[in-house]
């Protein structure tokens, strides 16, 4: 935990979880742009920096956390009703891969899978948080309504790919927060462009200024451009994140768990944990 980190205001009508600061949801619209990689990296990123950090992972119906972090057959214990996370690379993960047999597919409906979440969200002991990050299934459908309406989240941060596709879809994603009156933090342009490891050159194989055009027309920060690395690729598979390294690409992770700190600050503060009850006699 770090002193110097604040809790944020939360929307009208939910109140802060007590032991967990601030929650930001990355999410993106679609899938397949890296957004469970990128969540994954970022709240190892901000864990380096001497936070308090955990990682929900939200995507019910294709969990992928467990691959990433290389614990494919973890099992969490139920202690008093409380599920206990994975402690592991200085972070609290929960998944709910965690909870079934990876060949086993999440066959529920919406109510059932709105249940899980909360539980995972809510009955789990995730001890001290300065941050509390949630790696949000793809689509705008009724589990990210339910989430929103429920979960006092304190901002979002928007994951595109440079190209036209990717864009549409996630320009759904970002108004649907904005009507829910949840703050984006920000824009991440993932896979932004790939370095030939034979001859060097650098390419924007998914097109370019996809993320800065995104990120204009809804006056956001740009919060990083990363690469489609195959070093990013490689460590995600051995379940050794990348983040957890100093390479240059492990700090563009860093460098991206900065500008995250920075926008937040910019939020109205919750200062109602410091301030004692008031005797009424």
């Amino acid at each position: 935990m770090r002193n110097d980190i604040i809790a944020h205001k939360v929307g009208a009508g939910l109140t802060r979880i007590p032991n967990i600061k601030n929650i930001i949801a990355v999410t993106s619209g679609k899938g397949g742009v890296g957004k469970s990689t990128t969540a994954l990296n970022l709240a190892i990123a901000l864990a380096k920096t001497g936070a308090g950090v955990g990682l929900l992972d939200a995507d019910i119906y294709g969990p992928s956390v467990p691959m990433l972090v290389g614990e494919r057959g973890f099992k969490p214990d139920v202690v008093e009703a409380c599920f206990v996370p994975l402690d592991k690379y200085g972070i609290k993960i929960l998944s709910f891969g965690f909870l079934i047999d990876e060949k086993q597919p999440a066959i529920w409906r919406g109510a059932i899978v709105n249940k899980a979440l909360n539980q995972m969200m809510f009955d789990t002991n995730w001890n001290e948080l300065d941050y509390m990050i949630i790696d949000m299934p793809p689509g705008t459908g009724d589990i990210h309504l339910t989430m929103c309406q429920k979960m006092p989240i304190t901002g979002v941060i928007t994951i595109t790919t440079p190209q036209d596709i990717a864009l549409v879809d996630v320009t759904k994603s970002i108004e649907m927060y904005k009507k829910l009156g949840i703050t984006c933090l920000g824009v991440i342009e993932n896979m932004s462009t790939h370095k030939c490891t034979n001859c060097g050159h650098v390419e924007a194989i998914f097109g370019s200024s996809g993320g800065d055009k995104l990120a204009a027309g809804y006056n956001l920060p740009l919060l990083a451009k990363l690469p489609l690395d195959i070093q990013i690729r490689q460590s995600s598979d051995e379940g050794c994140p990348i983040a957890l390294g100093e390479d240059t690409v492990a700090k563009l992770y860093m460098d991206l768990a900065a500008s995250l700190e920075a926008e937040l600050a910019k939020l109205p503060k919750d200062y109602s944990a410091k301030i004692g009850k008031v005797s009424t006699i």
